[in-house]
């Protein structure tokens, strides 16, 4: 939704300018699944001839935040010799925030493949200069997906096969079959990919199971057959985050993009960002889907009026002079949740949580 040049700036005039970021602490989720996907992952590596990097296309696409360096490397690598995996695995445990900050270092070790997914809920106006930003980072093989359709999934065979038919294959030379290890962090859409190729070259049902919040994956699957000619297997791995996530204003991307449980972060304040970032980048589509007057940057105006919309309420006692009295209030964490969930679903239209950091790539809009 779009107001009028006259709306818009009168409710410009009242929008915060930026975000509190101070005291807050983006919460911890390392569960003990993702160690043992980590182990898993550490010894499945040399049998794999390709990796494929799934991440989400609406946040974190070209975020790098360094390695943090309270995390020794020791924690994952308790010999003195770094060997292949264990190159791999510090690139996956260092991420701080949204993509791997180190992965472009195993590109020697193992073709590798970007995956966008969720491109159907992502503002893609700007792709061909998130490609060029990507390619400048030596990411020269990325593929934009919608999984849940099979949007431009069928790309994804030939450029793996085009990737290690031109790799050298080291101890694997004379296997016939090609094996391709699928990593990203969570919630991003990895096995929705493996059962969406399996549906257009194999004309199948899932083999890996999905759902719409972090950890449904807790473990390196087997090896899954995607494609009959050429013979290709994938395997479906835990996404991993790092165990502290440093920047808070990372944190809270991902968060929204349902990387980690709502419950750890807070709906209210991930929903308090949000509506700040949808204001900043003039995405109003929340005001035609709850019906509200106008655009609003107080987030507990706009709960408010979502509660009351959706009927989510409840009667609370309140102690008076005369008396017990109910009084019926908004019920602002279920409206929270709603808020966040029709964000989720693409109902305010798509968007691209990382316009600011793409404005500053200093890269000609397209």
């Amino acid at each position: 939704m779009r107001l009028s040049p006259r709306a818009l700036r009168a409710a410009r005039a009242a929008w915060r300018e930026g975000f509190p970021l101070q005291g807050r602490d983006v919460a911890r989720w390392f569960p003990g699944h993702m160690a043992k996907g980590l182990k898993k992952m550490q010894s499945s590596l040399k049998l794999v001839d390709c990796v494929i990097e799934v991440h989400d296309a609406r946040s974190n696409v070209l975020m790098r935040p360094p390695l943090n360096p309270g995390f020794p490397l020791a924690t994952i690598i308790p010999t003195g010799r770094l060997s292949d995996a264990a190159v791999f695995l510090t690139t996956v445990l260092a991420a701080a925030g949204g993509r791997n900050p180190l992965f472009r270092e195993t590109l020697g070790l193992k073709p590798h493949l970007l995956v966008l997914n969720k491109m159907d809920l992502a503002d893609l106006t700007e792709q061909q200069k998130i490609e060029q930003h990507l390619a400048g980072e030596g990411l020269k093989h990325v593929i934009f997906t919608n999984c849940i359709k099979d949007e431009n999934v069928k790309q994804i065979i030939p450029k793996v096969t085009e990737l290690v038919g031109s790799s050298y294959r080291y101890h694997r030379a004379e296997n016939l079959d090609c094996c391709v290890l699928v990593v990203g962090i969570p919630n991003v859409g990895k096995s929705s990919l493996i059962n969406s190729l399996r549906r257009q070259h194999l004309r199948t049902g899932k083999a890996a199971r999905v759902g719409g919040e972090p950890g449904i994956t807790r473990a390196v699957m087997s090896r899954v057959q995607v494609c009959e000619r050429p013979l290709i297997f994938l395997m479906d791995t835990p996404g991993v985050l790092a165990p502290r996530i440093e920047s808070v204003e990372t944190g809270l991307k991902l968060a929204l993009c349902g990387t980690v449980l709502d419950h750890l972060v807070g709906e209210e304040t991930m929903a308090d960002y949000l509506l700040y970032t949808l204001n900043r980048h003039q995405l109003l589509g929340y005001v035609q889907h709850y019906g509200l007057d106008s655009a609003c940057d107080d987030i507990e105006h706009v709960l408010k009026r979502v509660a009351v919309r959706l009927g989510k309420t409840r009667k609370v006692k309140v102690l008076t002079g005369t008396g017990d009295v109910n009084v019926v209030q908004p019920n602002y964490s279920a409206a929270a949740c709603d808020f966040l969930r029709a964000f989720r679903s693409g109902c305010f239209g798509p968007v691209m949580l990382d316009r600011d950091v793409l404005r500053s790539t200093g890269l000609p809009s397209c």
